[in-house]
C-alpha cells in the first residue's frame, strides 16, 4: 500500500485478539494485558508506516471512550459502550470519513468487511494485518540498529 501517510487503519481489536493465537491465549488471564500487547504490536504501523491508527474494542461502560496511548491524536483506542459493537463503530467511522477510500479495516468478520467495502474502504484479514505489523516492526528494529551504529561511530571519533 503506497502513500500510507494518508491512510487510516481501523482495527477491530476484539476480532483480532481472538484471531491471533498469541493474544487469544492471553485473554483468559486479562483482557487489559491482551489489549495492551496488541496495541504495542501494531504501534510500528503508526510509527514507521505512517498510518493513522484506531483500534476499536468492544466495551462494557455506558459511554464511548477514547484513549491516546502514545499521547498522539493519530493513534487512538476506542472502547464502545455496552450494547454497541466495535463493528458498528468502525462502520460508522468509515461512513463518516471524508475519504472512505483512505480507510483500511482489519477484521476477519465477513459482514463487517462487506459493509466497509460497500462504503469504499479496503478490508484486510487478521493474517494480513499480522504480516504488515511484523514487517513494520522489522523495519523499525533495522532503523534503530542503523541509528545505533551511526551514533556509536560518532562517539568514537576523536575530539578535535
Amino acid at each position: 500500500m503506497s502513500n500510507s501517510t494518508k491512510k487510516h487503519l481501523l482495527v477491530d481489536g476484539s476480532n483480532i485478539l481472538h484471531a491471533w493465537p498469541e493474544f487469544r491465549t492471553l485473554l483468559p488471564r486479562g483482557r487489559h494485558a491482551a489489549r495492551s500487547r496488541l496495541s504495542h504490536a501494531l504501534a510500528p504501523l503508526h510509527d514507521i508506516e505512517g498510518f493513522r491508527l484506531t483500534i476499536v474494542f468492544d466495551g462494557s461502560g455506558s459511554e464511548l471512550t477514547v484513549e491516546r496511548p502514545a499521547g498522539e491524536a493519530s493513534f487512538v483506542h476506542i472502547h464502545t459502550p455496552s450494547g454497541t459493537t466495535a463493528d458498528n463503530v468502525i462502520i460508522q467511522l468509515v461512513g463518516c470519513a471524508k475519504a472512505p477510500g483512505d480507510c483500511v479495516v482489519a477484521t476477519d468478520d465477513r459482514g463487517e468487511r462487506e459493509a466497509v467495502e460497500a462504503l469504499g474502504a479496503a478490508a484486510i484479514s487478521a493474517a494480513d494485518l499480522a504480516g504488515r505489523a511484523s514487517r513494520a516492526s522489522q523495519r523499525q528494529a533495522a532503523q534503530v540498529e542503523h541509528h545505533g551504529r551511526k551514533t556509536e561511530k560518532e562517539w568514537r571519533r576523536p575530539a578535535c
